[in-house]
């Protein structure tokens, strides 16, 4: 009962020649022109009204005037006429439509006088339902202008006819004036034309589980409050809820899910899914001997008024949905057991013929179906009918596999924003509907990688650059890496090749600072020992404590931008800017327990960076884990065998910092000694030295210097000499 055929008001595409749906329409601002003109009174000679439109070739299918009966400027017209200017060949009378009163006519647009054109406007049909009036349809399915348009417009493209409509009005003394205007027009996403408003008999698609699918994603919590205490108890709405990010798409999406319309599900083209329905017309004087027996006794008992049901979808003027009769019955063809068919007929009470339909997805039925006379359907199912059913179709269903049970429902969707209506609403829908929960938890909306001038990338434009050149020039880590840095979450990304060299120069950092640990040697991932650690070596520590918890924050809220930017301040900077160049204070010395010590901090850091890297770096940090030995003494299934199944690193519980002593008072000093040295290094610059230079430096300390740290920060300095001196005066 989803799926009905019905003359509706569709958007109609004239160069593809085929229906869309609302999201195949893609709203455009236009600068035109208002056109008013003016009718004259057929109650009040002399009388006239004026009216403004920006379609002057429409007005041959005018068939009432309306205003609005609050307006006092108007209201006492309600129920008179007026003279509709075009077609001018058809006499007085032929151009009589009344005026009639509409509470949906806006006060503020033009003069309040609306001209009602029910075949080639969506508002105008619907006014046209309201009021029982004609409908009037005055152009081809390529949008040229028909007989019904008038000898002036036949043939006539639908902006041609506008211009000539418009000198037709001024030669009639009917055209008032034009002022510019913009106005928001729907372009067909298909041919990049505007669509034409059209009356056409097509597939609908009434949804399923609206109110499940529409209350599933999470609102901001004053919004989700408001819609649950205006739900009541209607139906089991569900309890978990759905992400999406950025959350602002929520609110788009609630907007459309509220204001939803029935789906035209068919489509005029050659490729497609051919609709699986069949229809035969027969004499109604032949009903007895020609309708299927299961259809007979239905047809029956709705002739004599015993059985009609009513389907209003399929009616025009609502004064003649009586008239329209409607009955359906499931039945199996010839003993064909392979699926039921639905036959259905339906006639008007004046009508001398009855269609009879039939729907089914068996083969076998389509054949039988075909060799008593019946003609498949032409039409064609749109694209995404089939693909709102991908989550669960792909897997199975409706039979209960495994897969279906093990996949279903999955974690995360990785889409476009430009398909939130196409796709992943349907597929929520579909997904409560015939699954009885939500497809995935949680969606996430990517951005558009543009040029340098924010344009889309095309072959066009010739601005879109090969990612296999790319790759085969920084690697594809780097490109990985490069681009997931740049691209805040759901915003449009502007590509920078400079980005993808950063990308590889990090990569190299990354080999470098595992190859500097090898050159040191000494056992791979050893113990660490808390009485042997540095200040330095707490301080990495507690450094990479707080890159691992604000890492995991950003990946579990989708920032992967702030992710990337997280881990290239930790690595780059504080791991190898600061905490590699101290180590060398150690590795330079004689203290082999305080190497060995260090090599394993090194390792341990490492070991934890790799993993942190390797959803941005998988290439080389797969590598590196196998190259550097970290995998050696794991089980295959806990990164033994690869780094994508070793475990994600957690931040330190309060045992761990407590039995190796990473106490918070080591970032401060720390972070002060690197200041200090902040402040050397900038002495070098004002005084034009160069960094290469050896020069002597000297500390007046507060407190007692051990002698690594001045070690330490000799290093750092690139100093010639370090004295140290608590009594110095300049």
């Amino acid at each position: 009962g989803m799926i009905y055929r019905g003359k509706r008001m569709v958007n109609w595409c004239p160069v593809s020649l085929t229906a869309l749906s609302d999201e195949e329409v893609i709203m455009k601002a236009q600068s035109g022109l208002l056109y008013y003109f003016k009718v004259e009174m057929v109650e009040e000679p002399g009388r006239f009204l004026t009216i403004a439109t920006t379609r002057p070739e429409t007005i041959p299918g005018d068939t009432a005037v309306a205003v609005n009966p609050n307006d006092p400027r108007y209201s006492s017209l309600v129920g008179n006429h007026v003279v509709r200017p075009l077609p001018d060949e058809l006499s007085r009378e032929q151009k009589f439509i009344p005026i009639i009163g509409d509470a949906q006519v806006d006060f503020e647009f033009g003069t309040g006088v609306l001209k009602v054109t029910p075949a080639h406007d969506k508002a105008d049909f619907e006014i046209g339902q309201r009021h029982g009036l004609l409908v009037v349809d005055i152009m081809n399915p390529d949008a040229t202008m028909n007989a019904a348009a008038g000898m002036d417009l036949i043939g006539l493209d639908r902006f041609q006819a506008r211009k000539r409509a418009v000198e037709k009005l001024r030669e009639l003394g009917s055209l008032e004036k034009e002022e510019p205007y913009q106005n928001n027009i729907g372009f067909s996403e298909r041919a990049d034309v505007p669509i034409e408003p059209r009356l056409s008999e097509q597939w609908f698609l009434k949804y399923p589980s609206v109110e499940k699918a529409r209350m599933c994603v999470e609102q901001e919590e004053d919004s989700v409050a408001q819609a649950s205490s205006e739900i009541g108890s209607a139906e089991a709405l569900p309890r978990q809820k759905m992400h999406f990010y950025p959350q602002r798409w929520a609110k788009v999406y609630d907007h459309w899910m509220t204001h939803i319309q029935d789906w035209c599900i068919s489509r005029q083209i050659w490729w497609g899914h051919q609709i699986p329905v069949w229809t035969k017309t027969i004499p109604r004087a032949e009903a007895a001997t020609r309708l299927p027996p299961q259809l007979k006794a239905v047809y029956d008992k709705a002739s004599k008024g015993e059985v009609a049901e009513l389907d209003v979808n399929r009616t025009a003027p609502a004064a003649r949905v009586k008239e329209h009769k409607h009955a359906a019955v499931w039945v199996h063809l010839s003993g064909n057991q392979e699926g039921p068919t639905q036959l259905a007929m339906e006639w008007e009470s004046q009508s001398e013929t009855i269609r009879i339909i039939a729907a089914t997805d068996s083969p076998r039925a389509a054949e039988e179906l075909e060799k008593m006379g019946f003609q498949q359907d032409p039409d064609v199912l749109d694209t995404w009918f089939s693909s709102w059913l991908w989550p669960f179709a792909t897997m199975g269903w409706p039979e209960q596999t495994e897969t279906l049970k093990k996949f279903y429902p999955t974690t995360d969707l990785v889409t476009a924003p430009e398909i939130i209506f196409f796709w992943v609403a349907r597929m929520i829908m579909a997904g409560f509907e015939y699954m009885g929960e939500m497809p995935f938890r949680n969606v996430y909306f990517t951005g558009i990688i543009r040029d340098k001038q924010g344009r889309k990338m095309s072959k066009s434009l010739g601005n879109s650059p090969d990612p296999l050149d790319l790759i085969a020039k920084y690697g594809a880590d780097a490109v990985r890496f490069g681009t997931t840095r740049s691209a805040p979450l759901g915003q449009d990304v502007l590509f920078d090749e400079k980005d993808v060299e950063l990308g590889r120069n990090f990569c190299n950092k990354l080999w470098n600072a595992c190859r500097f640990r090898q050159m040191q040697g000494g056992e791979t991932e050893g113990e660490i020992r808390p009485e042997l650690l540095t200040s330095d070596d707490k301080w990495i520590l507690l450094k990479l404590h707080a890159a691992i918890s604000e890492l995991t924050a950003s990946l579990n809220t989708y920032r992967f931008n702030e992710a990337a930017q997280i881990l290239y301040r930790f690595f780059w900077s504080e791991y190898c800017d600061w905490y590699l160049e101290t180590t060398k204070a150690v590795f330079f010395g004689s203290d082999e327990r305080l190497k060995g010590n260090t090599v394993a901090v090194l390792d341990f850091a490492l070991s934890n960076t790799l993993r942190l890297f390797h959803p941005f770096l998988p290439f080389i940090t797969e590598e590196l884990w196998q190259g550097m030995g970290y995998n050696r003494d794991l089980p295959e299934d806990q990164g033994g065998r690869t780094i994508m199944f070793a475990r994600w690193p957690k931040p330190f519980d309060l045992d761990f910092r407590d039995f190796y002593g990473l106490d918070d008072c080591y970032l401060e000093s720390v972070t002060a000694k690197y200041e200090l040295v902040t402040q050397g290094r900038n002495l070098r610059r004002e005084g034009n030295i160069p960094s290469s230079k050896k020069v002597k430096f000297v500390f007046k300390p507060i407190n007692e210097l051990i002698p690594h740290q001045s070690e330490v920060m000799k290093i750092l300095l690139n100093a010639g000499a370090l004295e140290v001196d608590p009594n110095f005066e300049p």
